[in-house]
């Protein structure tokens, strides 16, 4: 008897109550997405019977097939893809040198460029002097404008401004010592040694430029080659939506009767879109979470 009082007492209590948070907290994170993934596997006709939850009832993958049957949508998959790995890549890297060149306290203007950059996230130009600038600078229906206007923002400075400061000052200045300029120092010792951080930017970036599509909308609809993904999708979903009045009634009609003819509804394309732009950065993602357990500095400085 003692020794059963002793199970549910102390750090067994916690245990056994952290893993059913953790549960509870993990069926309620998958349960949506798998979901939607049943609803997109499931005839269109027939998820609207609704009693769909985690397997789908009328397997079929006329819904991807009738969404990548669209000729837009491969090219404007490459667009998105292209638009991530260039903002990501340049993004990562400028925004770097511009935090180490800014926390370097020998840097006379680190203080006038950090307020610049602190300034911007509070105060805005609004949506129709921002259009003006992109036009006015060639910008508009050109590939740049998904990439140069934000490619280095304030939070993200300030977070890789604030990881080099943890940095031992040591590392620069025996760098120094043997001659290494402050271009070098940068790129061979403190840009390898945020990697935990710059992954989490990369990320950032990444998930930012991949599900973006106002950007299109207002710089680049007019250009079908500079059309992305989730732009795409959106226009896709709008048509859907606006044939919605009398279709739904007809659909409901047909599976009450029995027609197996593939149809598509708005809920079995929203469902299907969302598995698509989702996939990627689900598959992205474990190849960076490596890097966010790593050390604060990933080595050390001898004694």
């Amino acid at each position: 008897m003692y020794r059963t009082k002793q199970l549910f007492t102390g750090s067994n209590l916690f245990d056994i109550m952290n893993t059913i948070v953790l549960s509870l907290l993990l069926v309620f994170t998958l349960y949506p997405f798998l979901n939607v993934i049943a609803l997109s596997l499931n005839d269109a006709t027939d998820s609207m019977k609704s009693g769909i939850y985690l397997l789908p009832r009328k397997f079929t993958l006329f819904n991807y097939q009738d969404l990548i049957r669209d000729s837009h949508i491969w090219h404007a998959g490459m667009i998105s893809l292209l638009r991530t790995v260039i903002a990501v890549v340049s993004g990562v890297f400028l925004t770097a040198m511009v935090a180490y060149t800014i926390s370097r306290k020998d840097y006379v203007l680190r203080s006038f460029i950090t307020m610049a950059y602190v300034f911007t996230m509070y105060i805005d130009g609004g949506l129709i002097p921002t259009y003006f600038l992109i036009r006015d600078v060639g910008l508009v229906n050109n590939f740049a404008v998904y990439v140069l206007p934000g490619i280095v923002t304030a939070f993200n400075l300030l977070v890789i401004r604030t990881y080099i400061h943890s940095l031992p000052e040591s590392l620069n200045e025996s760098a120094k010592i043997d001659g290494a300029g402050d271009f070098r120092i940068f790129v061979q010792i403190i840009f390898p040694l945020c990697m935990p951080v710059l992954a989490t930017i990369a990320l950032f970036i990444a998930v930012s430029q991949w599900n973006a599509w106002f950007d299109t909308f207002l710089y680049a609809s007019n250009n079908p080659n500079l059309s992305t993904l989730q732009y795409e999708l959106m226009k896709i979903l709008q048509s859907a939506n606006q044939q919605v009045t009398g279709t739904m009634e007809q659909a409901l009609q047909d599976a009450s009767a029995g027609q197996t003819e593939h149809a598509v509804t708005p809920g079995s394309i929203r469902a299907t879109m969302t598995v698509v732009s989702s996939l990627p950065i689900i598959l992205v993602y474990p190849f960076l979470q490596r890097y966010f357990v790593k050390g604060l500095t990933l080595g050390g400085v001898k004694g």
